[in-house]
């Protein structure tokens, strides 16, 4: 078999311009799907480039769709691991910005989970999600709270409401990473009694998720006609629309769920 020593296709991180991608030279094919993609050719730096404006997520996104498509093409793709790490999160004047770094998604440590065995490497791992720096409480608490501040600022009734919503939302955030981080102590001093000769949990099948109730129709109905930011609760009503008829209707049976 002969092995590949340049890749077709390379992705990488330009300090200075962002997201790059490097093709062979003399291969149209190749050219156009990174035009596809919205990458821009630079004849200064011989590369293609994002948008200097592109979001994080965006440009992931987009690498990982062109890799897709080089990839079923039968083309060999290089990708640089920076290309994942989120730039620094914007912080108050005079506050230090928080260092990113790689690290575990969620969907990884709970792959790791199946294969511990002590209780005591359980709790360190529930600590990934409870780490200051770059656990997903702590993210997710604070994604929350400059939603609410977003809302806030269109300086509406609707946008003053949702906001005070998102923010109890994130009190409960808060008070769930409370209750985690009494189950990581608890593990942490939990005595190990799984056997030796126990399989792994991957190897276990797990209960079924408890199924919630799906969305009745009423519910539907009152969440498409509830006022958002982009509409003015005093909006006014198409002339046209029919007047609410006045009759009775037979009141439905109660139900219990």
């Amino acid at each position: 078999m002969t092995l590949q020593l340049e890749p077709d296709v390379a992705f990488g991180m330009h300090p200075d311009y962002g997201v790059a991608a490097a093709v062979a030279d003399a291969r149209p094919f190749l050219d156009e799907v990174v035009r596809k993609h919205h990458f821009r050719y630079s004849e200064y730096l011989d590369v293609y480039l994002l948008a200097d404006d592109t979001p994080h997520n965006t440009a992931v996104r987009t690498v990982a769709r062109a890799t897709r498509e080089f990839q079923d093409a039968g083309l060999s793709v290089a990708a640089d691991p920076r290309i994942m790490i989120p730039p620094p999160v914007p912080t108050p004047d005079g506050v230090a910005a928080r260092a990113t770094r790689p690290g575990q998604s969620d969907t990884a440590l709970t792959g790791e989970l199946h294969e511990l065995r002590r209780a005591e490497d359980v709790s360190e791992v529930l600590g990934e999600i409870l780490d200051e720096h770059h656990g997903v409480v702590l993210d997710l608490e604070e994604f929350i709270d400059t939603a609410a501040d977003w809302c806030e600022r269109l300086d509406t009734p609707n946008g003053h409401e949702l906001g005070l919503h998102l923010r109890n939302i994130a009190h409960h955030v808060a008070f769930l990473g409370d209750q985690f981080v009494g189950a990581q102590l608890e593990l942490a001093v939990m005595p190990d009694v799984t056997p030796e000769n126990a399989p792994p949990l991957a190897e276990v099948p797990l209960p079924g998720r408890q199924e919630w109730l799906r969305v009745t129709h009423t519910a539907r109905a009152h969440a498409a006609m509830a006022s958002s930011p982009n509409r003015p609760a005093n909006a006014p009503k198409p002339q046209d629309e029919p007047a609410p008829r006045l009759q009775a209707t037979p009141t439905a049976p109660s139900r219990t769920r």
